[in-house]
């Protein structure tokens, strides 16, 4: 589990702390609608009028390498999204819309064996080893 303070967080991976980061992190770590890096940037500029959107980008760059953060990518072309909660758990996105919210299940992190079995040994004989799954459930309007 990472460091979830942000000042230590941000300092083991090399990044500076500033107070456009740590008011991305707050709105990220408020946020249950996993925000996209432009609706970041309308939120954060509420509290810092001259906060720029590369800024923010930069602020979501050094969270998500910090570990303060997640980019959830959208494989059907949608915006990237970013979530602040970083423990492991999965996702539900809804494909009309983009919506992406938290799928309040336990995350197991057995679940691929079970699925899978033998994929870690055959993944170790290839030189990976695996270090966590995401599970994202997709859905759209009946």
């Amino acid at each position: 589990m990472p460091d979830e303070n942000p000042r230590r967080a941000l300092e083991a991976a090399g990044w500076r702390t500033t107070r456009q980061r740590e008011a991305v992190y707050a709105h990220l770590r408020a946020s249950t609608s996993h925000p996209t890096a432009e609706q970041v940037f309308a939120a954060v500029r509420a509290g810092i009028p001259n906060i720029s959107l590369a800024t923010v980008y930069k602020a979501l760059e050094a969270l998500v390498d910090a570990g303060l953060a997640q980019r959830l990518a959208d494989d059907g072309g949608g915006p990237v999204r970013y979530d602040g909660r970083p423990e492991a758990h999965y996702h539900l996105r809804c494909r009309e819309t983009g919506e992406v919210r938290d799928l309040e299940l336990p995350y197991d992190e057995g679940l691929l064996g079970r699925l899978a079995p033998g994929l870690a040994a055959d993944l170790l004989r290839q030189g990976l080893e695996v270090t966590g799954h995401r599970l994202e459930v997709l859905v759209r309007r009946a």
